[in-house]
């Protein structure tokens, strides 16, 4: 089956009882089991349900992974991840990395003496560098968030494997209608599933996604011992949204082609970030591993500091000024003071997240109305 269609068949089995073409959402806590210390293939909710089960189904089909496991958050699912390691253990992440896995990595996993060095994963000489006996697991995003930095994600792995440590990779923005890491050597996939796997702001949720089967079991007795799972109604809302992913993507990346263009050639714009472009560093990696678009997160840093970009932002009528991205409707955010705030400033504007920056998730909008709306907020 091609991409479109697994995504609409694969883990949507129509109703065997009722014949109904979608799955319905099975809510019980419990199940009964065929007898004491007999166990049918679900027991508990937290351990497994199959509603979750059908979306687990429908994203390790299109991530091209032997199985997925969903979680309450992206967040949650990222902890997971983390917990595979213990006091000693060295994480080497990306620089340009969401504020919240920021947060975990340096404020909450070093509580478990987890330790994280933060270095640029585009490049690689840097990153290799990083790696010490201890490291266990290097974590990467492309494109990157805030930055939109592209990471050669079949370097790194080569680089995971020579160094005997796992490879992760946040793949939220690129999503696997245009990439999909287990094919380029990655041992773990994460998204967070509130973004454009569901697609219409109205749901929460992450995903972890691998190949190996004794990866997962390890995954999976962490997820059922610490109970962040995906809740029934989140996980019907994901499988729904996986239906229109591809096409959603893919329109939604030619509208940002078209605003990166734009903004590019505006006076008022003093830096456009988006991997599209020709000028972008990492434009000839991404169009070997970004399949039919660049995605639909840009960044721009506008013309004269913190305050005017702030007022740029809140100066917007379709872009809604709001944190998260990959849904239908546009928004648009500053990083410094929104999506990456948990930064320590020192860090944030060391690694380049500067305050003039502004970060818009392109949504389904005529892409002209879009463009006028950026247009009269750079004039306030």
């Amino acid at each position: 089956m091609k991409f479109r269609t697994k995504s609409i068949h694969v883990g949507n089995q129509r109703d065997p009882q009722t014949g109904a073409v979608v799955p319905p959402i099975h809510v019980a806590s419990t199940f009964v089991q065929p007898g004491a210390g007999e166990w049918g293939e679900f027991d508990y909710s937290r351990s497994g349900n199959p509603t979750r089960k059908n979306f687990e189904t429908t994203i390790a089909a299109l991530e091209g992974g032997s199985g997925a496991l969903a979680f309450a958050s992206g967040m949650a699912a990222t902890h997971c991840a983390t917990m595979l390691f213990s006091t000693g253990d060295h994480i080497v992440a990306g620089t340009d990395i969401y504020g919240g896995t920021y947060r975990l990595l340096h404020k909450i996993s070093n509580r478990s003496g987890i330790e994280t060095t933060l270095a640029a994963a585009n490049d690689l000489d840097a990153l290799e560098k990083a790696i010490t006996p201890n490291t266990k697991m290097l974590w990467i995003e492309s494109p990157g968030n805030p930055l939109m930095s592209i990471t050669d994600i079949k370097a790194c792995a080569a680089i995971a494997k020579k160094h005997g440590i796992l490879l992760g990779v946040d793949s939220t923005f690129a999503t696997p209608v245009l990439t999909r890491p287990l094919e380029l050597g990655a041992d773990i996939v994460m998204h967070s599933a509130t973004k454009y796997l569901g697609g219409h702001s109205d749901s929460l949720g992450g995903a972890l996604v691998v190949k190996d089967q004794e990866l997962f079991d390890r995954l999976y007795f962490i997820q059922n011992a610490t109970g962040a799972v995906m809740a029934p109604l989140d996980s019907f809302l994901a499988s729904r949204g996986l239906k229109t992913l591809a096409i959603r993507v893919k329109e939604q990346s030619k509208t940002a082609m078209y605003l990166a263009e734009k903004l590019a050639a505006d006076s008022r714009i003093t830096r456009v970030l988006y991997p599209g472009l020709s000028t972008h560093p990492g434009h000839d990696i991404a169009k070997q591993q970004m399949d039919s678009g660049f995605g639909a997160m840009l960044s721009f840093e506008v013309a004269g500091g913190f305050e005017k970009a702030k007022k740029m932002a809140e100066s917007t009528k379709f872009f809604q000024l709001a944190v998260s991205l990959g849904a239908v409707e546009s928004l648009i955010e500053q990083p410094a003071s929104m999506s990456h705030a948990s930064y320590d400033r020192e860090d944030r504007l060391a690694h380049g997240i500067q305050d003039e920056l502004i970060r818009i998730s392109v949504g389904l909008e005529d892409a002209e109305d879009l463009w006028a709306d950026l247009d009269q907020a750079l004039s306030q």
